[in-house]
Formats: structure tokens, sequence, C-alpha cells
């Protein structure tokens, strides 16, 4: 069963730092997506999105685990497109993860322009096999 729930709070943890979490499942390893801020950086979830100042670092990150018993092969794919669908960042990072193990990938995102903007992630097999292990997770963001 595959699912997507979104937790309308902030926490803080270590580093100091905001974590914004929402979880989904993946097919075969299970993630959690944040999108993070340094600590004194207003954000906040309005109307579904999130808002962050112009010009401020934001990380997109993921806690991903390998319920598997092989190793497993993948890329961490962060799109950002704004509000005409236009992508306007694409980056990613590829490694296998062993049975069992998990990682926090990231990728960072400074928005220069206010606007509606929407963060994609995507886990797939590898960057010429685009199989998804995951079901992409969309996150709303409106930079002020």
């Amino acid at each position: 069963m595959v699912s997507k729930t979104l937790k309308n709070r902030k926490k803080k943890i270590m580093f100091m730092k905001i974590w914004i979490p929402v979880l989904f499942l993946m097919l075969l390893t299970t993630s959690i997506a944040y999108a993070q801020v340094p600590e004194g950086v207003a954000t906040k979830l309005q109307n579904g999105a999130w808002q962050v100042p112009v010009n401020k670092q934001i990380q997109v990150t993921a806690d991903v685990s390998n319920g598997q018993d092989r190793d497993q092969p993948f890329a961490y794919l962060v799109q950002i497109k704004d509000q005409n669908d236009v992508v306007v960042q694409l980056s990613w990072l590829t490694g296998t993860l062993t049975p069992g193990q998990s990682l926090n990938p990231s990728q960072s995102w400074t928005p220069t322009t206010p606007g509606s903007y929407t963060a994609e992630i995507f886990v797939w097999d590898s960057i010429s096999n685009p199989d998804a292990l995951s079901v992409p997770l969309s996150m709303a963001i409106q930079v002020t």
C-alpha cells in the first residue's frame, strides 16, 4: 500500500534547524522528506504552501531506508518548478544502500525571485534507468 501523509507541524531537531516532515512510503524502502531552513529564518505553512524568504538557502532532504535483503542502487532527484511549470533547478545524487541501511540525501536551493514554486522529489533506480522506487513527492513553496 502506498500512502502520503503531511504533518502540519514544525519541530526543532539537532543542529538547530527547522524540519518540515512529509511522510511517504516507497515501494521498496521508506522515506521521509523535509524542507530544511536555518533557525531564525521565518517559515510557515499557509494555505498548503511553505512560506520561505527570498535569497535564503533551503535543503530538500529525505530519510531513505532500504528494507530489502539486497543492495539497492538509487538516484535521488530534486526538481524545482516555478508557477509557469518551468524547471528552475534540477539536481541529483546517486548511491547504493545496503540491506537495512538508511541515508539522508539532501539537495539545496536558494530562491532568488519571489513567487510560487513546487519542489518535486523522485527516487529512481538510477539516472539512466528512471524506474521509480517511490511515488513522487510534491511540496508547494511560496517565496516572499
